[in-house]
């Protein structure tokens, strides 16, 4: 018996000293853990504890400027508020909608949803008046809170539209330069917080803290306010007398692809872009808040799809999607006689054709089965290179592309990037549409030759222009200049593709003096000022389906023709009337030159050519 006690004795003192052992090393455990999060990880646990008592609010940067090449504001921003409120903290929701509702453009029931809804925030409105702003705070109701804001502004309303672009109730970049630059202009938010009790209150000993925001940093272009102004003045007069489409007009440096202006008129406003422009009502989508509203609008496309009126809403996003369209550079288009310097070019590179030819023009030629007619049907007659320029003749043309072959266009269309884009920093930018080499048979070759069956954009047609006439060198059209940091003020230069030789300065100075005498003697005589020496090509192109009578009448000017700094181009899309792009292209360039070459310095000459 005492042996059993004994045993149990000892059994007992056993489990007693494994039991304390285990509570000794769980102990330890806990110690080791609460030292390791009291004391190693205090500030991390700290900072997680604060956040639970802390309501942080979103402050938008200010976005960078766009400026023109002088210092003048493209782009700016305008001070507004945003208002929201914070259910928790509201004492009489009552109270809160009445006064919403008196300075607010905003629906009694959107306001009433959203101030009862359990949340820990809801915004009601954003882009509101700094006015409105200071008397919603004057009232001093718990639970409103009217924050700093920043609201995109453009001092010029429609100038240079399609160019500069717009920004969303984000303030992110949705067209043109301002979303190609977005991630420069776009600055870094701040924050303001606020301290807490457990329920979301605010905590009055507790003052609001502050982080404040970095704005963007500005973006200088090589635009110039006073040449995009001219250009569009002469951009909508032609519209109006012509009753046309659209005119577009582009004004370049051909010697470093550097764009003074840029014009698809009608331009649209950019503080109001949701609004349609030549027509009786606004859209669905326009509204002050912009792109916000714009997600609005899709969801009132899904009710008007379930009531039947989903084709409407649609019809009207094409009509906004196509106002917004740059057709420099989103279309494409058949350059007509214009691709006349290209082929041309490429047959003096090739050694296919010299200045001593001579070309005869009956009024059309025969290719295959085609009977393809000049402009003039009665004829040129015999005539030399220059002159078969000058006259724009069909016939002396397509024996030139005869001349030259496939393999010789097609060689100097990739040297001088008709193949391909030309890398403009703006979005959107489409590419050529031209025939596979394999597939251009005889009657391609001469359309080809003379502009037809074959599509380029505006802006990539210009690029190859300007490396036609200014020494033979490829150039990268752009309107980014530099950046200026919103910081320290520092510059940095944007730098694009570097310049190549793609044809002789021969070649190209062969074809200044040639097209020097179209303006002066031949069919782009209505561009001439007198003692300025000035070059170009006109072109009159029908559009697809050919038969219904719609024309592109374009010109292409540049000066000083003997050594060229600036360049112009006009496109008028289905004039009414008279369409004949020496009759009324050229003296649109020619209204743009006499206001442009004084202003850029460039002097007349005593001999006129």
């Amino acid at each position: 018996m005492q042996d059993d006690r004994v045993k149990v004795y000892s059994y007992n003192r056993r489990r007693i000293k494994y039991i304390f052992v285990m509570v000794c090393i769980a102990a330890t455990v806990i110690i080791g853990r609460l030292a390791y999060i009291m004391v190693l990880k205090a500030k991390y646990y700290s900072e997680r504890a604060d956040n639970l008592h802390e309501r942080e609010r979103s402050i938008k940067a200010p976005r960078g400027r766009i400026y023109d090449r002088n210092g003048n504001i493209l782009a700016d921003n305008r001070a507004v508020c945003s208002v929201s409120v914070i259910h928790s903290q509201i004492e009489d929701e009552e109270a809160v909608i009445d006064l919403l509702e008196k300075y607010l453009d905003k629906s009694p029931e959107e306001i009433r949803k959203k101030v009862t809804k359990v949340s820990s925030r809801e915004i009601i409105a954003v882009n509101v008046s700094e006015e409105t702003g200071d008397m919603i705070r004057a009232a001093a109701l718990p639970g409103i809170k009217v924050d700093e804001d920043y609201k995109r502004n453009y001092p010029y309303d429609e100038l240079a539209s399609k160019m500069l672009g717009f920004t969303g109730a984000d303030n992110q970049g949705i067209l043109g330069l301002e979303v190609s630059y977005d991630s420069v202009l776009t600055g870094v938010p701040g924050s303001i917080n606020a301290v807490t009790d457990a329920r979301g209150i605010e905590l009055a000993e507790y003052a609001e803290t502050r982080n404040d925001p970095i704005p963007g940093d500005d973006l200088v272009t090589t635009i110039d306010i006073n040449i995009q102004k001219y250009a569009t003045q002469a951009a909508y007069k032609v519209m109006t007398e012509k009753n046309a489409n659209r005119v577009c007009v582009l004004v370049m440096n051909p010697q470093n692809g550097e764009i003074y202006a840029m014009v698809d008129a009608p331009e649209y406003n950019l503080n109001k872009p949701f609004e349609l422009i030549n027509d009786g009502e606004k859209s669905a989508e326009s509204t002050e808040n912009g792109i916000e509203k714009d997600t609005d609008a899709r969801k009132e496309e899904a009710n008007d799809q379930a009531s039947g009126n989903i084709h409407t809403v649609m019809s009207q996003m094409d009509k906004l999607n196509n106002m917004w369209r740059n057709y420099l550079i989103s279309d494409t288009y058949e350059p007509g006689s214009t691709a006349k310097m290209i082929t041309l070019t490429a047959a003096l590179e090739t050694g296919a054709v010299d200045k001593s030819n001579s070309f005869y023009c009956p009024g059309y030629r025969i290719v295959e089965d085609r009977r393809i007619r000049c402009s003039k049907t009665t004829g040129h007659g015999s005539q030399t290179l220059e002159q078969a320029l000058m006259n724009s003749c069909n016939p002396a043309f397509m024996d030139i592309g005869e001349r030259t072959g496939v393999d010789g266009l097609y060689e100097y269309y990739h040297k001088l990037g008709l193949f391909d884009r030309c890398g403009i920093d703006l979005p959107g930018e489409a590419n050529s549409i031209m025939h596979k080499k394999e597939n251009v048979g005889p009657v391609e070759l001469a359309t080809i030759s003379f502009g037809q069956s074959f599509q380029v954009t505006p802006i990539q047609f210009m690029s190859a222009v300007a490396s036609v006439i200014n020494g033979g060198y490829s150039i990268t059209p752009h309107i980014g200049q530099k950046v200026m940091d919103s910081e320290t003020g520092e510059t940095s230069v944007l730098g694009f593709e570097e310049k190549k030789q793609v044809i002789s300065e021969n070649t190209s100075l062969q074809m200044r003096e040639m097209l020097e005498k179209v303006v002066a003697e031949g069919g782009g005589s209505k561009c001439a000022i007198e003692g300025y020496r000035i070059g170009g090509k006109t072109a009159t192109s029908e559009k697809l389906p050919r038969g219904t009578g719609r024309y592109i009448s374009s010109f292409i000017g540049f000066a000083p023709a003997d050594n060229p700094v600036v360049m112009a181009a006009v496109l008028i899309d289905e004039p009414e009337g008279t369409y004949y792009g020496g009759t009324i292209a050229a003296p649109v360039v020619r209204d743009i030159f006499l206001n442009i070459l004084p202003y850029l310095g460039i002097d007349k000459v005593s001999n006129e050519y």
